[in-house]
């Protein structure tokens, strides 16, 4: 079978997979806009947040992080497909650019700004907490009312987003051992490393330590990843893992937003094509739910169905 054919297959192949996963799975409850409340430099920022309520009991509270020069606004399509599988969903608007340093990478010192958002989420489930009010007011737009937050919790990070939940990751282990107990796993999306400080090798330096899923998925090396920095960093200093990741082959820097990706991000970094999306959002969601149950799905790994079909294909390679 000739690689366009096969390629072709597979592309039909997840279509009709996530026509049936929907047709399979109720539309999502309802989508909510509001805010939370995070410290920053003596003040408190009124951070826009949307959240995405499943139908049914949540498998667990996913915080979706954009990048540099991005917004909540490019998760609009993953987000709605997350809640679809199954997740409350909080994707987040860090600023690009702020005096005090309160940003979402780090252009001299980020690091108390993204301190103040661990201990945003450390008060996951207790009473008046800024997450707590947030979440409790989403649920009522969205018609969720009385939905418990879930007690589990993951991080997404797409680019400067990836080394930013790894930060808050990291210092949840060191500073909220109780809600780091909560967090179930990471999955980065073409995770980019700032030009200043080491927040993503100190960061994976300190979750190495640990048993917690991080996995990575990348476009090919580029100007927009800067050569996949954040991949390889997971690479390297995760040395001792059995699995680090994917590469799609053909990807953009904005493949897990599709369709909603930003102009700006298209215009510099390329359109998302509808197959690469729809890969990444699997195997996105497939670790995500493992990761959140404590599985392994065959599946979604090297010498899984999914897995090799999309190797087959050309679709993606495994990271070393």
């Amino acid at each position: 079978m000739s690689k366009l054919i096969r390629t072709s297959a597979l592309a039909l192949s997840l279509a009709l997979g996530l026509a049936v996963a929907t047709a399979c799975e109720p539309a999502t409850t309802g989508q909510a806009t509001n805010t939370v409340d995070v410290k920053c430099a003596g003040s408190t920022k009124a951070i826009p947040t949307d959240w995405y309520f499943p139908v049914g009991t949540p498998k667990a509270l996913v915080w979706l992080q954009h990048g540099f020069t991005e917004s909540k606004d490019d998760w609009v399509e993953t987000g709605r497909k997350a809640a679809d599988a199954g997740f409350v969903v909080m994707a987040t608007t860090l600023p690009s650019a702020d005096l005090f340093g309160c940003t979402v990478q780090n252009i001299g010192n980020n690091t108390d700004f993204l301190n103040n958002v661990a201990t945003m989420f450390s008060g996951m489930g207790t009473a008046n907490t800024a997450i707590t009010k947030s979440y409790a007011d989403a649920a009522s737009k969205a018609g969720r009312s009385g939905l418990a937050m879930p007690a589990k919790l993951e991080f997404s990070g797409h680019s400067a987003g990836g080394e930013a939940v790894l930060y808050v990751a990291n210092r949840l282990r060191t500073a909220s051992p109780t809600t780091f107990a909560k967090l179930k796993g990471l999955v980065l999306q073409d995770s980019v490393k700032s030009f200043i400080g080491d927040n993503t090798d100190a960061s994976l330096t300190g979750l190495a330590t640990t048993t917690l899923p991080i996995y990575a998925l990348a476009s090919p090396k580029g100007s927009c990843n800067a050569d996949q920095s954040g991949t390889q960093a997971v690479v390297s200093k995760l040395a001792g893992r059995a699995f680090h990741g994917t590469v799609i082959t053909t990807g953009v820097h904005g493949d897990i937003f599709g369709t909603s990706a930003n102009g700006l991000g298209t215009a510099t970094c390329g359109t998302p094509q509808p197959t690469n999306t729809a890969a990444v959002r699997t195997l996105t969601f497939g670790w995500l739910t493992d990761q959140a149950a404590g599985t392994t799905t065959a599946a979604f790994y090297p010498g899984g169905s999914t897995y090799d079909g999309l190797v087959a294909a050309g679709t993606i390679s495994t990271l070393p």
